[in-house]
C-alpha cells in the first residue's frame, strides 16, 4: 500500500482529533476521560478501519493476483 493512499485519511483524522480533543471537548461538559470521549475516539478509529478496508477492496479489484 502506498503512503499516498493515506493522505485523505490523515487529512480527516488529524484535524478531527485536534479540534475534537484539543478545542471542543475540553471546553464542554464532557471534558475528561469518560464514555463520551472514548466513544468519539472509537468513532474516528472506526472511520480509519472503514477507509483502510475500502482501499484494500479497490486494490484487490484493480490488481487481481494472477
Amino acid at each position: 500500500m502506498k503512503l499516498s493512499y493515506l493522505y485523505p485519511l490523515l487529512g480527516f483524522v488529524l484535524p478531527t482529533l485536534i479540534i475534537g480533543y484539543g478545542l471542543v471537548i475540553p471546553q464542554s461538559c464532557i471534558a475528561g476521560i469518560n464514555s463520551l470521549t472514548i466513544g468519539f475516539g472509537t468513532t474516528v478509529l472506526g472511520a480509519c478501519i472503514t477507509y483502510w478496508m475500502g482501499v484494500q477492496t479497490v486494490k484487490r479489484d484493480l490488481c487481481p493476483r494472477q
